[in-house]
């Protein structure tokens, strides 16, 4: 009978301190998330150095309560998957120090493993992946389209060259006086409001590429013009408008490329996976289509380790193993990962 693999898995690439341990890659025996969202709140974004100490103040109880809550040991660990990159280099290096401490005093192999890997993996969680596979990634700090032709396999198809959606969403947030984190903000007043104002879609045809940085410009010039001219306009309508322009471009290059490259389902990954126009809207747009759409529960779409030790199961099945001298790398890109 084969034994199960056991993975611990370390996330630390930007503000929440987070371990998990997944059994078989796929069941989630435990998964501590310690946020920081209140102490960057009054800054209305991430602080480096703030993050960074957050981790090591959490690092090691978020450790013991994610194997406590699992019912494991040190001993009982395949393999460690941490988050190498993409991040904060200050905030991955407590993750990575701390894995490759416990990989040295326990003899574990450590698995270097892609931020935004994980994000796509969080789908492994939900229900096995089938390949091809498209992922729709986006988050505050990546917009992407990348193509899965086999396990642990990545090719990036798609990419923004300016503002991810997440940095949009958290700008035009800023503009409307409303609170960081402010995607979740902009999604609740879109849902009361309507899309009424006319606002550019940034379509760069015959690409897969994606451009959010006009469209916030246009909502920030659309907000002064209408101050100038002393006249109100509301903030729901605003958002509402914003939303929609984000999801129509996001919505129809995932179909678009879902058809293209004839995959077998479509995953959506990141952060603003959790939002709740996107969900709807990419969900009504595959109903009809003969790929499978897999999108993660809200708790499994914000960074988290379960995520990563699903990715990490991934790539140590596939024989990836990373030295002691494993570093953080804020740049580290997918496809060479």
């Amino acid at each position: 009978m084969k034994k199960d693999q056991i993975i611990l898995g370390i996330e630390t690439s930007c503000d929440e301190t987070a371990a998990a341990v997944i059994k078989n890659g796929t069941e989630i025996l435990s998964n501590v998330v310690a946020s920081q969202i209140e102490s960057h709140k009054r800054f209305g974004g991430v602080v480096p150095e703030i993050a960074s100490r957050h981790h090591v103040e959490q690092i090691t109880i978020v450790l013991e309560e994610a194997l406590l809550q699992a019912g494991v040991t040190y001993e009982d660990l395949d393999a460690i998957a941490v988050t190498e990159g993409p991040g904060l280099v200050g905030a991955l290096l407590i993750g990575v120090n701390a894995a490759k401490a416990v990989a040295f005093a326990h003899g574990i192999p450590i698995v270097g493993t892609h931020h935004i890997a994980g994000h796509i993996y969080a789908n492994r969680l939900i229900q096995e992946i089938e390949y091809p596979a498209l992922s729709l990634v986006v988050s505050g700090g990546h917009t992407e389209l990348v193509l899965l032709e086999e396990p642990g396999s990545f090719k990036v198809i798609g990419e923004t060259r300016d503002d991810a959606a997440g940095e949009a969403y958290d700008k035009v947030a800023r503009t409307l006086g409303l609170p960081y984190p402010g995607g979740p903000h902009i999604d609740r007043l879109a849902q009361e409001g309507s899309p009424s104002l006319k606002l550019p879609r940034a379509w760069l045809d015959g690409s897969y590429d994606f451009s959010f940085s006009g469209l916030k410009s246009a909502v920030i010039n659309t907000l002064h013009n209408a101050e100038q001219r002393g006249e109100k306009i509301d903030p729901k309508d605003l958002a509402a408008s914003f939303q929609a322009s984000v999801i129509e471009v996001l919505v129809m290059k995932a179909v678009k490329a879902a058809k293209e490259y004839n995959v077998k389902q479509v995953l959506l990954a990141g952060g603003v996976a959790a939002n709740k126009g996107l969900r709807e809207a990419l969900t009504e747009a595959f109903k009809d289509l003969p790929m499978d759409i897999s999108i993660p529960p809200l708790y499994l779409c914000t960074d988290n380790a379960a995520m990563i030790g699903a990715a990490g199961s991934v790539m140590f099945e596939k024989g990836k193993r990373s030295g002691l001298d494993l570093n953080g790398n804020p740049g580290l890109d997918i496809e060479a990962f």
